[in-house]
């Protein structure tokens, strides 16, 4: 998992829990980040190698940014789950707050309602903690 650095927070070190969590308690999951709104990790489960993270991280941003281009060009409504389907599992991606997005790897027996169902649970949790200065804290301290 990656942690946030000595000094952080109460609220960071919760976050960075609930990241946790949600991978090891959510049905096929194999692993889940949090970015902020500029493609910045913000935490990660275990099981994301820090390159492979930020790497992920930097496509479920670009993901989420296409996705709002398209909402801002037909008058369809706002994403709320991004699906890549891959040979062995799935990428999602969701808004958890206005500054923040959750990405899942997972495979494909992980059931995509379940999950989509999950993810939606988690971003409320998660929406009513983060703020921007405790994304701002996050983005600074975390240590891959």
């Amino acid at each position: 998992m990656t942690r946030p650095a000595a000094g952080t927070s109460p609220q960071a070190q919760n976050f960075n829990w609930m990241v946790e969590r949600f991978a090891q308690e959510t049905a096929g999951v194999v692993a889940a980040i949090t970015v902020s709104s500029d493609g910045l990790l913000i935490a990660t489960s275990d099981g994301m190698e820090g390159g492979n993270a930020e790497r992920l991280g930097a496509i479920s941003s670009a993901m989420l940014s296409l996705a709002n281009g398209v909402s801002e060009c037909h008058p369809i409504g706002r994403p709320d789950k991004i699906v890549i389907e891959l040979a062995q599992g799935y990428l999602i991606v969701c808004t958890v707050s206005v500054g923040c997005a959750l990405g899942v790897l997972a495979s494909k027996q992980a059931g995509l309602g379940a999950l989509a169902y999950e993810m939606a649970m988690f971003a409320n949790r998660a929406a009513s903690t983060l703020s921007p200065q405790l994304i701002e804290e996050l983005k600074h301290t975390v240590a891959t």
